[in-house]
Parts: C-alpha cells; structure tokens; sequence
C-alpha cells in the first residue's frame, strides 16, 4: 500500500505541531483497535476532527515484514496530519519504524499506555511507564535519526498512583524531545473509574511541551470541560468518536449525514463488512429503539445493511 501512495504523498505532509500554535483546543481521533483506519479518519475528518492516530501497530513486525506492512497501514493525500502509533520496547526497532513511515505520515506516537496483558507480557504499552530511561532513549534515537524536523514525535501515557513517577516521566521524555504528551487520566489498574483530571492538570502545569487529554470525553461540551478542568492544549476521544463521529462539530447525536457519509466512504474504500457493520451499530446507538437494535445487529451482509437503512431512513 505504502507504493502506491509514494507519489502523490510526499508534499502532502504537514507539521502537526501548527495545531498546537493555532491558539484553538486541539480535537483529536484516538488510536483504536479495528477501528481508527484510513476510511473512520476520513469520516472524521470531515466533521471537525483536526488530527487522526493510526490503530497501535507493532513496530518489530512493521519493521520485518512487508505483508504487516501493507495490512496494518493505508493512508492517502487526504489524510493529513497524521500520526502512526508504535508498540515498541526497543529505541533501533522503534527507529527502523519511523523511518519507513517518515514519508507517508506526519509523526509518530509511542504507546506507553495499552493496559491490555498481551501487550505488557511482551513489554508493550503501559509497562513502559514504569522505564522512564527506556521511553527516554527512544524517544531521543528517533530524534537523532529522523531528519524532517516538522515530524512529530509523541507519547501517550497513563498515570502512576504516585503522581511525581509520572510527572518525572514527562520531564525526562520532554528532555529528550518529546513533541507532546497524550495523558489518559486512569492508571494501569484503573478501567471504568472517573478519569483523574486534576492529575492531568498538575501534569499539564509541570511541562512545557503540549499535552492532550484522555479519557471519557463524549461530547464537545464534554471536550470544552475537560479543556478548562486540565488546561490541557487538546483532546482525545475514542469511544465517543465511535458512537458519534460528528461529535466534534457540534452535534449531540450522530446525525444521517453522517451515517450517509460513512455509506459513502466505506463503499469506496472497500471497507470489510464486520467494520463497515460495527461502525454503524455504533453510530446508531443513540437513534434506534431496542426492537430495531435486534433486526439491524444480525444484519449479515452490505446488502442487507444497505436495504434496511434505504427502508428504514431512506438512505
């Protein structure tokens, strides 16, 4: 995939550290298993979301294998500014990444924040904020090896019940050049517990670098909050990206324009009907009664899926 965009890619990028000068909150798409791909960005994208993350991919299999590559990155000249998150636990490996990246997308992010047992046994994600050094050195080795200085270099975190350990995290990758922090508000342990904002503030006051919040963010009243509580220059939303990708322009439900959108954007883009389905199911959430939840979840093919939103919302 990354071939057949080489030629029309390269002046399309852009520096993803504007959005943090531009004097506006930053809105941002997280990086989401399955679904944060080319086709959920470019719906996104059109609907007020200033900066898209790639689904995490592991950097060592990006690196050793040109079938990874292909099936965990696609992207084209729209989809811009970019950000490609790494799973990694090794500064050359995580290099090695970047640098295959560096022509199609605008920066990278570290994950230091997956709380999933896969992903810590092997080193992965959130163990790594506990190795301060470790996310230190490869944060510098990507600095030094990269040359575009306008590509971006960040970190997404989670906290450490000991707020100093985290703090002095963010100081030591800042030290080393980071572009900015991702905070998601909940330590390792912690899953549906309210989000510690106040730690996000305290985090936010002890850097210098930019730092975005995570964590329960479901609305743009929800972001505005959040913004004012934590002081932070921008916002990360999953979920609520996922049950109404409209959420950043304003609407408070996902609206059919945008289900139309998606129609039209997962068409073209021969998105798998599983992540075509989910997505809708999703965005449909809010807008559809129980007894049509049951029809339309075992919808088994486009067609069919095609056929009931043409009867149901005529489109």
């Amino acid at each position: 995939m990354i071939d057949d965009i080489r030629e029309t890619k390269e002046c399309q990028l852009k520096d993803p550290m504007d959005l943090f000068h531009s004097g506006q909150v930053v809105k941002i798409c997280a990086p989401m298993v399955r679904y944060s791909k080319l086709a959920f960005r470019t719906l996104v994208r059109k609907y007020s979301c200033d900066l898209c993350y790639t689904p995490m991919i592991v950097a060592a299999d990006f690196v050793r294998s040109a079938k990874a590559r292909d099936s965990e990155f696609t992207t084209n000249k729209g989809d811009h500014p970019l950000i490609v998150q790494f799973a990694a636990k090794e500064a050359q490996v995580l290099c090695d990444a970047a640098r295959i990246i560096c022509p199609f997308a605008d920066g990278i992010d570290l994950n230091c924040g997956c709380p999933q047992r896969w992903a810590i046994s092997e080193g992965y994600g959130a163990c790594l904020i506990n190795k301060p050094e470790l996310v230190k050195d490869m944060v510098r080795h990507v600095r030094s090896q990269i040359d575009n200085p306008k590509f971006s270099v960040s970190i997404k975190i989670r906290i450490h019940e000991d707020l100093k350990r985290t703090v002095d995290l963010c100081q030591k990758a800042e030290a080393a050049g980071v572009s900015w922090i991702t905070v998601h508000g909940r330590s390792i342990e912690e899953r549906h517990q309210p989000v510690h904002y106040d730690a996000i503030k305290i985090i936010k006051q002890s850097m210098s670098i930019p730092i975005v919040a995570n964590g329960d963010i479901k609305s743009l009243k929800d972001a505005e909050n959040v913004h004012h509580l934590t002081e932070a220059d921008g916002v990360m939303v999953a979920r609520g990206l996922l049950a109404n990708p409209a959420m950043f322009a304003g609407y408070e439900e996902t609206p059919f324009q945008c289900i139309q959108d998606w129609v039209d954007i997962a068409l073209e883009h021969g998105t798998p009907f599983t992540c075509f389905h989910h997505h809708l199911m999703y965005m449909m959430e809010r807008i559809t009664s129980k007894q049509e939840k049951k029809v339309f979840n075992v919808l088994s093919s486009t067609s069919a899926v095609l056929d009931y939103l043409n009867d149901h919302y005529g489109l």
